[in-house]
């Protein structure tokens, strides 16, 4: 498949996710409100939502405090942009960076780790790249950069695409899609830009829980992992009131208690999909 093919497909695809968003929003927008429960709103990564780890958490949550929790799924950096405009009560995020900026510049109260796993990179089974025998995460990009294979990125400013750029900037690579036609953003979530991955034979970054839940694999494999640089911490944060007046922090701390709480951390321990563990809790 040409770059240019590439590029042109990669078109249709955003077009194809946009306007499935737009139904899905009217769709939401159109349900009655139900309001038996006091509620919070969760601004989240993506990847925990895709994972299914907070279908598995919450009803129990809710069951123990009485409190629904809500989850508006986006990428680190919009969930993060979407909590300082005061659209949100707690957030779980995976840029640890940014989350102590965030308490810094006031709009949260403090930042907890949470759980951990790690990235992984992705590719074809006939792996052009041959990144499968690299020995580093730099020799790993670089061959993918050398031998401009297809590699999709989210290009969203999430926590998975911030950790993609650090590592292309540690391994000495430029990246630009203005000029490499081999780097494609896709400006999309994980389980899309996955999906896209598999369709356009291309190599990607995900963090390992996405990828296990994934079902679309088609070819794809991991070719690369297990390297210290690809370590990926969530952390949780509740939204200040000092900041968000009508934030509800009360409702926010006590989910952020029992998340860090022997319950709420055994809870996450125990999820798991097809027999493996996707999250490791690690709470302060």
């Amino acid at each position: 498949m040409s770059n240019r093919t590439l590029n042109k497909y990669l078109r249709l695809f955003q077009k194809s996710a946009l306007a499935c968003f737009v139904i899905f929003a009217a769709i939401l927008a159109n349900r009655p409100a139900v309001a038996d429960n006091p509620f919070i709103i969760l601004q989240s990564t993506t990847s925990t939502q895709n994972s299914g780890l907070y279908d598995y958490l919450l009803p129990h949550f809710t069951a123990k405090s009485g409190i629904d929790v809500r989850v508006v799924a986006v990428g680190t950096g919009q969930a993060l942009r979407n909590a300082e405009k005061c659209d949100g009560d707690v957030l779980v995020v995976h840029s640890k960076a940014d989350e102590v900026k965030f308490v810094e510049n006031g709009f949260g109260t403090k930042r907890s780790n949470l759980m951990y796993n790690d990235f992984v990179v992705l590719g074809p089974a006939n792996d052009p790249a041959n990144i499968a025998s690299a020995t580093t995460v730099d020799e790993a990009l670089q061959r993918i950069s050398a031998s401009q294979s297809a590699f999709a990125s989210r290009g969203d400013n999430s926590g998975t695409h911030k950790a993609e750029k650090r590592l292309w900037k540690a391994a000495n690579i430029a990246i630009d899609s203005a000029v490499n036609s081999w780097y494609l953003e896709t400006g999309l979530g994980m389980g899309a830009t996955l999906n896209f991955a598999v369709q356009a034979n291309a190599y990607t970054l995900s963090d390992r829980a996405t990828w296990l839940a994934f079902a679309n694999r088609a070819g794809h494999k991991i070719l690369f992992q297990g390297q210290p640089p690809l370590f990926n911490q969530y952390g949780v944060v509740p939204v200040s009131k000092s900041h968000c007046p009508n934030v509800k922090h009360e409702l926010a701390q006590e989910f952020t208690d029992w998340l860090v709480s022997p319950d709420g951390q055994n809870m996450i321990a125990s999820y798991k999909r097809n027999g493996a563990q996707l999250f490791f809790p690690n709470a302060d």
